[in-house]
């Protein structure tokens, strides 16, 4: 069966290409010399999110320099110089700061980088030369404490030096954000701390009385840093960092607890519309294509409520439609949904409804007789079926055959013993490919005793899993 097209592409598209890359008017010129390289090319890009991209090729001369320059100001964020061999190095470009020169070597481009009018950059390369100083020392700490577990005295002398550093990293962060509070990279450096976190309430025994104090001032505080208003901060890798950790760390990974933590983000975010349609945008495009089943249901609120109103502005009708229509047929078959009733005739023509299925469990499985991958899975699924039902497990199978050829269906079904109830909708009278989003075979429902979908996409051995999971639980009950 051909596979459909997914809306992730679309949505794609309208994050990556709708973003304008220039601010302001006054240009730029940024004269970069890296010795050890001479004629060659080397590439121009940025940080955009959690990935990167690359906007210019540029020419080294003999003398190891190249130039990139444009008569429109950059838009400000973390900018990438590539060489060959694909490592980079990072400029930071901000507003009114972009005519200024780097220069470096291919031995050590942080270590030895001289920057020429750019006061921001000069901050920058200071504060990543300072960072892997005390990364290399922290490391080797670690390496320390590792040989020393054994001893506590030495244990302990090592994890005091470890909490100095540790303090030492973040006093020069603050000192930094003190003493140059309007620049870019202040900004930076705020956007990148993380909550100081009280000690968790005691009673007057010193017991703990709150276990969860702590994780939910973590959370609660976790954004209180970033600027959602500084359009910047899209051209760098840690605003994505933080949505990330927000929502796929500090977020008990269920469609119903992920929707609150989207819509903060969300909600954040509409202090600045490029911020705005890239939240929007990308949590989207992530949760439409997750491959972690029941995060279709975060899709569908988020084209739901952004979307499918006037918020998203960037978003023309026909992506809207797109959207929509994908939306209508994911939203039939979100977990914890209903199973859509279908009748259908099997082999002698004998109408059954799903819902008549008297089990504890109901598979629904879509299947082709002439798709190689049903060849594999369907004579799979019967021998787990015939197996389990052996055992005194409460499961049936409502079988759609989706070929138009009956014989071939029929010979199928003769041919590998399919015992389950064999039905078929030769003339889509259902409309169960909307109600079901069937792209593809073989796709496979899980359902409960009243009907509701509790799994779904699954193959054979995931559902023996799932089963034998749900039968543990309830024989400890």
């Amino acid at each position: 069966m051909n596979k459909s097209l997914r809306l992730s592409a679309i949505v794609t598209f309208f994050l990556l290409f709708s973003f304008s890359s220039f601010a302001g008017n006054s240009g730029y010129e940024i004269k970069i010399q890296i010795k050890g390289l001479k004629d060659t090319v080397i590439y121009w890009g940025n940080h955009f999110g959690d990935k990167q991209y690359v906007s210019d090729t540029l020419k080294v001369n003999s003398d190891g320099w190249a130039t990139v320059k444009g008569k429109e100001e950059l838009t400000g964020g973390i900018y990438l110089v590539i060489l060959p061999n694909k490592t980079y190095f990072e400029v930071l470009i901000n507003n009114g700061d972009q005519h200024f020169t780097v220069q470096t070597d291919t031995v050590d481009y942080i270590k030895d980088m001289k920057i020429s009018d750019s006061p921001e950059n000069k901050l920058f390369n200071d504060h990543q030369r300072f960072i892997i100083e005390k990364s290399n020392q922290s490391q080797a700490l670690k390496v320390r404490s590792e040989l020393n577990k054994n001893n506590k005295d030495s244990a302990a002398a090592i994890k005091k030096e470890i909490t100095a550093l540790d303090k030492e990293v973040k006093d020069y962060r603050l000192k930094l954000m003190s003493e140059h509070p309007n620049t870019f990279m202040a900004k930076v450096i705020k956007t990148m701390q993380e909550p100081e976190v009280p000690e968790a309430p005691k009673d007057e025994k010193g017991n703990i009385t709150d276990s969860l104090f702590q994780f939910r001032y973590y959370k609660s505080h976790f954004l209180e840093n970033v600027d959602f208003s500084d359009e910047r901060l899209l051209r760098t890798p840690i605003l994505q960092g933080k949505i990330k950790t927000y929502t796929q760390q500090l977020t008990v990974p269920l469609p119903d607890s992920i929707i609150p933590s989207i819509d903060t983000i969300i909600e954040k975010s509409r202090a600045n519309k490029e911020v705005f349609k890239y939240c929007v945008a990308n949590l989207a495009n992530y949760y439409e294509t997750s491959n972690i089943m029941g995060y279709d249901k975060v899709f569908v609120h988020i084209a739901e409520k952004y979307y499918l109103t006037k918020d998203a502005f960037w978003a023309d009708s026909t992506l809207k439609a797109k959207i929509h229509e994908r939306v209508q047929k994911i939203k039939p078959n979100i977990l914890g949904e209903t199973a859509y009733n279908m009748i259908m005739p099997d082999t002698s023509l004998k109408l059954h409804a799903l819902h008549d299925i008297k089990a504890k469990y109901t598979v629904v499985v879509f299947w082709d007789p002439t798709c190689s991958h049903c060849k594999h899975e369907v004579p799979m699924l019967s021998q787990y079926y015939d197996s389990v039902k052996t055992k005194g497990v409460s499961i049936e199978v409502f079988a759609v055959g989706i070929e138009s050829d009956m014989d071939l269906w029929k010979k199928f079904i003769r041919d590998n013993k399919l015992k389950w109830l064999n039905v078929s909708d030769l003339y889509n009278n259902t409309n169960f490919r909307n109600y079901y989003d069937i792209y593809s075979t073989p796709v496979i429902y899980l359902l409960d005793e009243n009907k509701h979908i509790i799994a779904k996409r699954l193959d054979t051995e995931k559902i023996r899993d799932f089963i034998s999971n749900e039968e543990k639980k309830a024989s400890k009950k």
